[in-house]
């Protein structure tokens, strides 16, 4: 028996099963060089391949909008163009150029420091895979035609390994690579599949048939159990069930203080189909929606009209609140068609509404896009990495100019529509009441918070005991920006990793936070730790 503990819970559950390894297909290319009369019939074998992944992928879309942006991907005039250069003017054969390409554009995703970003590698490596089966003539395995109870063993696992999960059977799902914003990571927990990512070194450890407890709540598996810590953990799957129903009773009772205040607990987003499957947990609007994730999807700075589509579907699936963050791109979150210059400290650098100023045009779109969508729903626009008074008086005139376009054009939008700002760096706690003054709320964003304020890389392991939003210097940062927003009448906020942290659900309490916006899996438990410190359960 060994016990291995994990640190990384993409979805919480309890799980004793035997374990199905799904193995690892050997995709590499075969490299030689190609001869020049031969260069059209490996670009035709691309594109071939490409032609009938693109009709899987279609025929995947159909019941899951996921496998939609896989499709644009695979489609990518600039995947198209990468591999026709590499086999004409590198004499590379379609395999090698192929592989070659993905590893390109999954590599920009892959640099990112912000986990939710640096997960969109794998839908790239995901369309990378299937085409690679195409042109090896690979048979892909399927996860759907398991017939007994199983725990999923993988290296790692695409959506469409995992779209076509039969939870009558599927009872556990262990990786070893992956994070807990992964699509992946995303639809177990959709699934109420108890899941654990990251696991370094698992997947050589155990065979098919091995039996396994795993208990993704606490981040704990146990290999080859004895009998007794088989019922163990029989009993606790029963006890986490048991919870699990009780905490979905929770959900229609209103989250209220003793003095009467109204606590907004809601989700953070990256799109309208987080939104969509966060209904079920009833929570109170979308805190952060994260416009950049639409541009890092696709092949070009995306329309007005391509973004109006996105934000209005979210608008009306999220009717209570929508706030939509502006462009937080640069920093570590580049775009594979656009050419951003090097710079030594990115994080300190041209990003977020600093790229935003400098790029009017670019800033407008978005803006009149999400201006129209408040026709649709509650919407609020909210600017990141705020410095400066001037910088805000600058994206609210823009905003104006945005509605004076939308007026005389006759384009509906919400007049009184709400303009804050994410307070996220020192410069902006020091300012707060001044930034007060002229916002219609603050939302705290925690992870460049604290590294901000305690000069720590989050991304840096040599260094990552010393990050830690329960810092006194971040508690007193928060405690004053909560202040200085209330003393001005508007609402606070809080959008980072903290406001998902039962541990800190009673301090932030104390400090009279309004709103807590997190992962959905996280809502059910803090609003649990809420109603408890309130004394109304």
């Amino acid at each position: 028996m060994e016990k291995i503990k994990v640190e990384k819970t993409a979805s919480r559950g309890i799980a004793v099963a035997k374990i199905y390894k799904y193995g690892e297909l050997d995709l590499k290319p075969v490299q030689y060089k190609v001869p020049a009369d031969k260069k059209k019939e490996q670009l035709d074998k691309f594109l071939d391949a490409r032609e009938c992944v693109r009709g899987e992928l279609e025929e995947l879309a159909a019941s899951n909008e996921i496998f939609s942006a896989h499709m644009e991907m695979v489609m990518d005039f600039t995947l198209e163009d990468s591999v026709t250069s590499k086999i004409n003017n590198n004499s590379e054969n379609a395999e090698t150029a192929v592989s070659e390409a993905i590893s390109e554009v999954a590599a920009v995703f892959g640099m990112m420091d912000d986990e939710y970003m640096k997960e969109r590698a794998a839908d790239i490596q995901d369309v990378g895979k299937r085409l690679m089966a195409q042109l090896k003539g690979i048979k892909l395995p399927d996860i759907g035609s398991l017939d007994e109870e199983a725990i999923i063993l993988a290296k790692d696992l695409f959506p469409s390994d995992t779209v076509k999960i039969n939870t009558d059977y599927v009872k556990g799902i262990i990786t070893e690579e992956g994070g807990v914003t992964s699509h992946v990571s995303i639809i177990a927990k959709n699934l109420g599949i108890p899941t654990l990512v990251g696991v370094k070194g698992i997947f050589n450890k155990l065979n098919t048939g091995d039996m396994v407890c795993m208990d993704a709540s606490e981040g704990v598996i146990v290999l080859f159990p004895e009998d007794n810590i088989t019922r163990e953990y029989e009993k606790k799957k029963q006890e986490f069930q048991d919870e699990k129903l009780r905490l979905e009773k929770l959900r229609d009772i209103p989250v209220i203080t003793k003095d009467g205040k109204k606590i907004n607990i809601c989700i953070n987003a990256g799109n309208a189909d987080d939104i969509e499957r966060a209904l079920p947990v009833k929570m109170d609007g979308t805190g952060l929606f994260r416009s950049e994730l639409l541009y890092m999807e696709n092949t070009h700075f995306p329309t007005e009209e391509e973004q109006f589509e996105v934000y209005k579907r979210a608008a009306e699936l999220c009717p209570q609140e929508l706030t939509i963050r502006t462009l937080d791109i640069g920093g570590d979150k580049e775009l594979p068609y656009f050419d951003f210059e090097k710079e030594d400290n990115p994080f300190l650098g041209w990003r977020a509404i600093r790229m935003s100023h400098d790029m009017n045009d670019m800033f407008k779109e978005p803006l009149r896009a999400i201006l129209r969508s408040s026709a649709f729903g509650n919407v609020r626009i909210m600017f990141p990495m705020i410095i400066s008074l001037e910088e805000l008086r600058e994206a609210k005139a823009v905003v104006e100019e945005c509605k004076n376009e939308l007026r005389e054009e006759c384009k509906k939008f919400c007049e009184d529509i709400e303009t804050g700002i994410m307070m996220e760096t020192p410069a902006s706690v020091l300012l707060a009441e001044q930034l007060a003054k002229e916002s219609s709320f603050f939302s705290i964003g925690t992870n460049d918070l604290t590294q901000y304020l305690l000069a720590v890389d989050r991304g840096n392991k040599k260094i990552a005991d010393k990050y830690s939003y329960f810092h006194p210097a971040v508690l007193s940062a928060i405690k004053h920006i909560i202040n200085a927003g209330h003393k001005e009448n508007i609402k606070v906020g809080m959008c980072g990793e903290m406001a998902g942290d039962i541990k800190a659900t009673e301090i932030l309490l104390d400090y009279g936070l309004d709103e807590f916006s997190m992962s959905a899996g996280s809502v059910d438990y803090v609003r649990e730790k809420i109603l408890k410190i309130q004394g109304i359960i």
